[in-house]
């Protein structure tokens, strides 16, 4: 052997054979393979859409379905979000544990669940706005498919978001991927917003009141009042219960057929940076080593109090609207604004993230509607609400498209940290949807029990001044405290973009690494 000679060698120290002419890809060949098409990434985008377009139906209406059409209490219906979203919230790290157990299939390994799960989501779903023809056991009815909805979609979402990570080893095109991913989840949830609202608004309209209230406080507390709701709500139920029941079929039916689109356009990819020969390692030590990951506890602890000012807003905003500042006639057009707005600036959020970085994307776009939320608390007024609408979708563009976007670099910051694991994605998006969902649950379920001791009348048209003082509260002064104390946290996030681009230096060599890998243990293997 001359000297100077490069020669490769095993972890024992063994020397083998220069490996560059049985591996080596041309350059432009390596970038090809990592490079989306446009198609594949309008296709992965419209297989989130159906989850968001149902997401935004329950967050808007589910509430207001629960205490004024199938008119159970405020605390069954507390009890109801509250459940519903902790037993989701649970789910997520059980189908995760389950993905990372998965075995490698034709058409992938996270393809499965999604493609089984969704027509069991369809049904789930459907029946959960369906109003039974018993009285008494309502809450059972309600709280078992809420909480047999949230474990479907669970399996459903949870892979959905790790596939990010399978699509291509490329920042730049997981990110351009994601862009594309939020503009048709916002733009499901415009969708899920639209169908919904216009199809169940008349019956939340002032049409369906008497001309006076028909709330205790107004009749009397006698046994007339009771008799006079009575009527007016055996005249109604049914008519509502349907428009319900149109709507929830019709979301069915758009979730079936994203789903098939998603499945017939997307190619999921193995792994790229580990080699085909490393052996997985437990998932509890996994599990161990992603809870002690400094940036994403920082991720995800911000991104929990500022999911939670958006829930507090999504939840409240049309008993807002209908009890608080008298704009029921309008909530479904605010609403429809506000998502509007949120669909056409997520592209101007991808530039800005582009051009300044997250960080600084993340903190300018949802300080935004902190000022307007105020405003419209303070101003009801209907030329207000508009404004404020279009506003705050720029800052609900901000949170959709932000934490996806830099949960990716926390993944491969972990990556580098941690070059032995393999296959723990799914830990990272399950448990990251786990603490954004149970803290959701908890904040929904404590504002319903709110309007609970407010005095919340269950199917009156008009509530209260408590109740319209409550919604105020958890329409303007508790979503501002929880985004400021998400951005505080923010602050230590240590992902920069120098960081992020050392990073992405970094795993471009792993990748050759095991790609280098591979293939002397192939040769060696096949002599």
């Amino acid at each position: 052997m001359t000297k100077g000679e490069n020669v490769s060698h095993t972890p024992a120290g063994k020397p083998l054979k220069p490996p560059e002419p049985s591996f080596t890809k041309p350059l432009h060949q390596t970038v090809l393979d990592q490079k989306l098409s446009v198609c594949s990434k309008l296709c992965f985008a419209i297989g989130g859409a159906p989850n968001q377009v149902a997401g935004s139906a329950t967050a808007f209406f589910l509430q207001i379905y629960l205490l004024d059409v199938a008119q159970i209490n405020p605390f069954q219906a507390s009890m109801v979000l509250f459940i519903g979203k902790a037993w989701g919230a649970v789910s997520d790290p059980v189908v995760g544990f389950f993905i990372t157990k998965s075995k490698w299939t034709r058409i992938g390994r996270l393809m499965p669940w999604m493609v089984g799960c969704t027509p069991f989501v369809v049904v789930s779903y459907f029946y959960l706005w369906f109003v039974p023809p018993f009285t008494n056991g309502r809450f059972i009815w309600y709280l078992g498919f809420y909480c047999l909805y949230q474990t479907l979609i669970t399996c459903f979402h949870v892979p959905y978001s790790a596939l990010t990570m399978f699509l291509s080893p490329d920042q730049k095109e997981r990110d351009s991927a994601t862009a594309y991913r939020m503009t048709m989840e916002v733009l499901g949830t415009l969708v899920g917003a639209a169908i919904q609202g216009q199809i169940v608004a008349s019956a939340h309209t002032l049409k369906n009141c008497p001309q006076h209230n028909m709330s205790a406080s107004h009749l009397g507390n006698g046994s007339g009042a009771e008799i006079v709701k009575r009527i007016v709500h055996s005249q109604d139920f049914l008519s509502h219960a349907e428009m319900y029941m149109i709507a929830a079929g019709v979301i069915g039916g758009v979730f079936l057929i994203c789903t098939v689109v998603m499945f017939l356009g997307v190619k999921e990819r193995d792994d790229p940076y580990i080699s085909k020969t490393e052996k997985q390692i437990p998932f509890h030590k996994g599990f161990i080593l992603v809870m002690r990951h400094g940036p994403y506890l920082t991720l995800t602890a911000a991104f929990l109090f500022i999911s939670v000012a958006i829930q507090l807003v999504q939840s409240n905003f049309v008993l807002f609207c209908t009890h608080a500042v008298d704009l029921r006639d309008h909530f479904q057009n605010i609403v429809l604004t506000i998502l509007v707005s949120a669909v056409v600036s997520i592209p101007l959020w991808q530039w800005f993230l582009e051009r300044f970085g997250k960080k600084k994307a993340a903190f300018c776009g949802i300080t935004w509607i902190m000022p307007f939320t105020v405003m419209l608390v303070f101003i009801p007024n209907l030329v207000v609400a508009y404004v404020v609408a279009v506003s705050s979708g720029l800052s609900v563009a901000a949170s959709l498209l932000l934490p996806w976007s830099m949960l990716p670099d926390v993944v491969d910051d972990f990556r580098l940290a941690n070059p032995c694991c393999k296959g723990y994605e799914a830990i990272f998006y399950s448990f990251y949807v786990f603490f954004t969902k149970f803290a959701a649950g908890i904040s929904l379920g404590v504002s319903t029990l709110c309007l609970e001791f407010a005095g919340y009348d269950t199917g009156a048209c008009r509530q209260p001044a408590q109740v319209a003082y409550t919604l105020k509260l958890l329409i303007g002064a508790a979503p501002v405290a929880f985004i400021v104390t998400g951005l505080l946290i923010l602050l230590l996030y240590p992902i920069s973009e120098d960081v992020r681009l050392r990073n992405k230096l970094c795993l471009e060599e792993l990748q050759k690494q095991s790609c280098i890998s591979s293939r002397t243990l192939e040769d060696l293997s096949n002599p």
